[in-house]
């Protein structure tokens, strides 16, 4: 049985093992599994988490990192609108996530005005 994506972007939690030779009565108490996350599966949970806690129009997801614990997700988000559109302010946040795609924090690296390339 995989792991679904649920619409809110939360994930369907099942219980393991899924043997039938388990005995419901006997194993109440079963811990939770949750199959970790894809690496596509935390670029879309990234940019959500940030969308959701900021309020912010997303641009796109800019990075992706596998690391011991999870994941980082670069996100750029439009932090304040102007015209001509080319002066928009824009915030690139880093997201941590768990393997299972749980918010461990985030944090704005950046703040910079679109249609200004970097340097370097």
């Amino acid at each position: 049985m995989a792991d679904r994506i649920r619409g809110d972007g939360g994930r369907a939690r099942r219980n393991e093992p899924d043997d039938d030779r388990y005995d419901d009565d006997r194993y109440d108490d079963e811990e939770e599994y949750l199959e970790p996350i894809s690496a596509a599966e935390a670029a879309r949970e990234g940019m959500r988490q940030i969308v959701e806690l900021t309020g912010r129009d997303p641009v796109g997801t800019t990075s992706l990192k596998s690391v011991r614990d999870g994941w980082l997700v670069g996100v750029e988000v439009i932090e304040d609108r102007r015209i001509p559109a080319s002066t928009d302010l824009l915030g690139l946040y880093e997201v941590e996530l768990d393997l299972e795609g749980g918010l461990l924090g985030y944090r704005r690296v950046r703040r910079y005005q679109r249609g200004k390339g970097e340097v370097g």
